[in-house]
């Protein structure tokens, strides 16, 4: 059984959502660890776990970042962490696969569903053996109880439910 490591460096973890139903905001997560292990190089028998401090949001606004850590949003306080276990990790074709798991936002767990573009693997300049991988999905923040809403004067949303999840990921094989 191999274990490969999320190589913080070359990762990114981030999301978008709708602001005033015009725009969007994106986000990430700047502090996350997580592992991958697999029998095979081909990872169709991977096991996947992930973790983000939710103290470190960053979205380019400190105050925005502040009321999401609040308790309106992620309750940082209370709820440090996000955690993703996966339940399965399956191909579907060429470089396509999906990966089903289970998310806990703010204490809640719920079934999540991403795509999966596996982008291969490489020696990099130090000799160690990296992977890549591009995630895709979405979610309901109210699921996670992220339940703060707001409607402007005009009665337009202020923050949208769908948040659309981009992920970027390179694992370095431990030796």
């Amino acid at each position: 059984m191999a274990t490969w490591k999320i190589d913080n460096n070359h990762s990114e973890i981030a999301f978008k959502v709708k602001h005033l139903v015009i725009s969007t905001v994106t986000g990430k997560f700047t502090s996350f660890d997580g592992t991958i292990e697999s029998e095979n190089d081909d990872f169709k028998d991977a096991k996947i776990d992930f973790t983000a401090d939710i103290d470190s949001i960053a979205t380019g606004n400190e105050q925005r970042d502040g009321h999401l850590k609040s308790a309106d949003f992620f309750d940082a306080g209370s709820h440090p962490k996000l955690e993703f276990h996966s339940t399965s990790f399956t191909h579907k074709s060429g470089n396509d696969y999906q990966l089903t798991g289970d998310l806990t936002l703010r204490g809640t767990t719920k079934p999540v569903t991403l795509a999966v573009e596996f982008g291969g693997i490489q020696n990099d300049f130090y000799g160690n053996t990296v992977a890549g991988f591009e995630l895709s999905g979405k979610i309901n923040r109210q699921d996670y109880g992220l339940a703060w809403s707001a409607v402007t004067e005009a009665g337009g949303i202020v923050v949208a439910d769908e948040v659309k999840l981009l992920i970027n990921v390179e694992v370095i094989k431990q030796s």
